[in-house]
């Protein structure tokens, strides 16, 4: 660990009192470079906004979120998407001051081990590696079904090999490709759910071919709250619950800007921003996205029930209440367009994936809890060997070529459901030893480069929240009558494993819990530093960056005095 001492000499630092450091004759930090490891900056501001907005939302926010009207009914959808938007932006706040307080690779998963424990940034790693990476499969034979909305001919064997094609592609040359191709089919989705919305105030105000000016109507009749599995006010409760699982495992975000955090260019002002945007993406686009869905369609109705029991539709266009609103509707055209749209928004899901699950792979190798050989990387900064790994995955989904192996994608998928919520759980509680390091050492955090509000009691109630979910979205297996094998543990897999893997690495290798008074605050701060204190580029907003793009500004340097 670097010696915390002074500010290293002609380096003048815009954060006072933050752990300081020592840079001796003989450091390495006296040659710039961009990290420490062979990851290049590459991602600029513009991509890393866009795939804040939109590089994670898949089928949820346009499809699966119609079962969670079904089970909940309008109001109960609303305010579920709501109080856990609000929970998951209090992970947010805790992420947010420590990746750009220091935008390693890895994110999260790498601070488990420098402000945790070892054996926590083992366990974290590797449950979020196996997340991402089911996932990706997933997504290809979710895009074989959207294709079906068109026609049941289509060879599926072609469109996995052409996915995996396309993720090597974008994925294998350089993490600009990947940036560039994430900002526009993240266009594509926000075309998408821009395109919903106004079909929704469109059409509820009479806007549609049988001038039907329905405005609210399904919150009155068949009302604002279903009842799901049981009656009466219980069964509106257990409704409202069904509907706030929907929502945890339909909003995400903030584990998706940690993991560019060692790719970002201008780093701490491009990760700023973009924690920042994603309080605007919680409210506009989830809750948004959730009000909508209440207002086109009533909770009961046949088509949509029927669409989400029938496996063969529950997974495309078919299911959406949107489409099905505008089919009930008689509006032709939308439905296709819908759809076509909808293609891109699962392919960019898969493509992040991808994206993530390397990056992890690659993070666990650096703190030695991947194999040293997945450290190497290409002139381009691609972590050539965590790709090759994880583009193994993208193969079981062939499996869906055959209709019973087929099912293998999904109880895999099935099995990893709630690592996404160990990983907020994990990002508080790695918060709280941050916060308390920061304190034992003496260090002021309205000097750090960002800080996050009410802390800590937002990292308490955000890992509160958050444990509570994960004990009880699977509640309903106890219920009487509910048990069922599978789904216990496509619920509580993960619950189960992590442990082991924590106790399991924390004998073997007898690590210890790392006291406050030694975590290491320096870390990789030395060259993050040095490295954005010699950038020549000036830092631009989203639009200004829009504006090069398009030619009709050019890049500005910032001149050396």
């Amino acid at each position: 660990m670097a010696d915390i001492k002074h500010e290293p000499e002609g380096y003048t630092s815009t954060e006072k009192n933050v752990p300081a450091y020592d840079v001796s004759a003989d450091s390495d930090v006296g040659g710039v470079v961009e990290n420490v490891d062979d990851l290049k900056r590459s991602l600029s501001g513009r991509q890393i906004q866009m795939i804040t907005i939109g590089g994670s939302i898949g089928t949820a926010l346009f499809v699966s979120i119609g079962s969670g009207l079904v089970q909940g009914g309008p109001g109960s959808l609303l305010i579920a998407f709501t109080i856990y938007s609000c929970w998951l932006a209090l992970v947010n706040n805790c992420m947010a001051e420590m990746a750009v307080f220091m935008p390693v690779s890895g994110g999260f998963v790498r601070m488990g081990s420098k402000w945790v424990d070892e054996a926590f940034g083992f366990m974290l790693g590797w449950n979020f590696f196996l997340y991402e990476a089911v996932l990706i499969p997933w997504e290809i034979s979710a895009l074989n079904l959207v294709l079906t909305f068109w026609r049941d001919d289509i060879p599926l064997a072609a469109v996995c090999a052409g996915c995996i094609v396309l993720y090597g592609i974008i994925n294998l040359f350089a993490v600009k490709w990947y940036g560039e191709s994430e900002f526009w089919l993240s266009s594509g989705k926000l075309v998408l759910i821009l395109m919903l919305f106004s079909f929704t105030f469109i059409t509820m105000v009479g806007g549609n071919p049988k001038h039907d000016a329905y405005g609210f109507r399904y919150w009155r009749e068949p009302g604002a709250f279903a009842e799901y599995v049981t009656t009466g006010t219980l069964g509106r409760f257990e409704g409202f619950l069904a509907a706030l699982w929907k929502a945890a495992f339909t909003i995400v975000g903030p584990e998706y800007i940690a993991m560019m955090a060692g790719e970002a260019s201008h780093p701490r002002k491009n990760l700023k921003r973009a924690f920042k945007t994603i309080y605007l993406r919680f409210g506009l686009f989830f809750i948004g996205g959730a009000l909508a869905c209440g207002i086109v369609i009533p909770y009961n109705d046949e088509n949509l029930i029927n669409a989400l029991g029938d496996a063969t539709a529950s997974g495309t266009a078919a299911a959406s209440p949107y489409v099905i609103a505008m089919q009930n509707l008689g509006i032709g055209v939308l439905p296709h367009l819908t759809n076509a749209l909808l293609v891109t928004s699962i392919f960019s899901a898969g493509n992040s994936y991808v994206y993530c699950a390397s990056r992890t792979l690659y993070s666990l190798s650096l703190d030695g809890h991947a194999p040293k050989f997945l450290r190497k990387c290409t002139k381009k900064g691609v972590p050539i060997w965590c790709f090759c790994v994880t583009m193994i995955f993208p193969f079981l989904s062939f499996l869906a070529v055959g209709s019973s192996s087929g099912q293998v994608i999904t109880w895999l998928a099935n099995l990893t459901e709630a690592s996404q919520i160990i990983d907020y759980i994990c990002m508080c509680w790695i918060y709280l030893y941050f916060y308390r390091a920061l304190k034992a050492q003496g260090f002021d955090r309205k000097d750090l480069p960002y800080v996050g509000w009410a802390q800590p009691y937002c990292a308490w109630a955000g890992l509160g929240t958050m444990i509570f979910t994960v004990s009880c979205y699977g509640y309903s297996t106890f219920l009487p009558g509910w048990w069922d094998v599978g789904t216990f543990f496509s619920y509580y897999t993960m619950v189960f494993l992590c442990p082991i893997l924590y106790v399991g690495w924390k004998v073997y290798w007898k690590t210890s819990i790392i006291k406050p008074e030694e975590a290491d605050l320096v870390w990789e701060r030395p060259v993050i530093d040095a490295y954005e204190a010699s950038i020549l580029e000036k830092h631009v907003g989203f639009f200004e960056e829009i504006k090069i793009m398009m030619g009709f500004k050019k890049k500005e340097q910032v001149h050396e005095g």
